[in-house]
C-alpha cells in the first residue's frame, strides 16, 4: 500500500468534524492550509483533513478545491449513514461502491423523470456507468478488501416518513443514503483519483425517532476502522 520511505498523502472527507472526532484526537495538532483543510503527519503518512458540511453542494465545491489545489494517493470519504436495508447491522461499516443522485430531474404528474430520461443526460456519459457513480478503485488492503459492499443514494432531505420511504423504495435499488456520498465521487471521479467511500450505519431509515439511533456506536466504529486502516 505504501511505496519504500514515502509517506502516502492522503486526503479523509467527511460532512462533520463530530464522525471523525476520535481519529482527529489522535492525529493530534495540524497545520492550516488552504480551502479548510488541515494538514496532519501521522507515522508515515501525510494527511488532509477537509470538513465539507453537510450536503452536496459544499462537498463538491471543496472537495473539487482540494484535488485541483494538492495531489493524494488515495481519498476517502468517511461518515454516517442511514440504511433503507435491515439486514445491515446498526454500527456495521459499509464499502459505498455505487452511488447516484435520484432526487435530480422533473415531475410529470405523478411520475418522475430523471436527467436520463429527459433526454439531459446519457446514462454512461463521463462519470456516470448506467446513471450510477461507480467506484473501480482497487486497494492492497484487507480492512477495505473485508468491508461490506453497498449501494448508496445521495440525497437532499434525508426520509423520515414512511409513505415517502415506501415510494422511494420501490422506485430506487439502494442499501443506505448519505447527503453528501454522490458529490465527493463525481468529484473524485472528475480528478481521476483513487477514492474510497465508508460509512458506518446510525440507523435504519423509518418515521423518524432518534431515539432509535445510535450515532455514537457508528461513530466509535467508524473511527476504529480508520486507525486501524493507517496502521495496518
Amino acid at each position: 500500500m505504501l511505496k519504500q520511505n514515502s509517506a502516502m498523502r492522503l486526503l479523509i472527507v467527511s460532512g462533520t468534524s463530530l464522525e471523525i472526532k476520535p481519529l482527529l484526537n489522535e492525529l493530534g495538532k495540524g497545520r492550516s492550509l488552504k480551502y479548510d483543510l488541515t494538514r496532519f503527519r501521522y507515522k508515515r503518512f501525510q494527511i488532509d483533513v477537509l470538513i465539507t458540511g453537510v450536503g452536496m453542494v459544499p462537498t463538491a465545491v471543496v472537495t473539487g478545491l482540494a484535488l485541483g489545489k494538492y495531489s493524494y494517493d488515495a481519498v476517502l470519504n468517511v461518515g454516517i449513514c442511514g440504511s433503507f436495508n435491515r439486514e445491515i447491522p446498526i454500527g456495521k461499516l459499509v464499502n459505498i461502491t455505487s452511488d447516484c443522485l435520484p432526487e435530480t430531474g422533473a415531475e410529470d404528474g405523478e411520475h418522475f423523470l430523471s436527467l436520463i430520461d429527459l433526454k439531459l443526460l446519457d446514462q454512461d456519459e463521463f462519470p456516470f456507468n448506467s446513471g450510477k457513480l461507480v467506484n473501480h478503485s482497487t486497494f492492497d488492503s484487507k480492512l477495505i478488501n473485508g468491508l461490506l459492499t453497498a449501494t448508496g443514494v445521495t440525497v437532499n432531505t434525508v426520509h423520515g416518513n414512511e409513505n415517502s420511504i415506501k415510494a422511494f423504495v420501490k422506485a430506487n435499488n439502494a442499501d443506505v443514503e448519505s447527503m453528501e456520498g454522490a458529490a465527493f465521487m463525481y468529484s473524485c471521479k472528475i480528478y481521476r483519483v483513487r477514492f474510497i467511500q465508508v460509512r458506518a450505519v446510525s440507523n435504519y431509515i423509518e418515521d423518524r425517532d432518534v431515539l432509535k439511533w445510535d450515532i455514537p456506536l457508528a461513530v466509535k466504529n467508524l473511527n476504529y476502522f480508520l486507525l486501524d486502516l493507517l496502521n495496518e
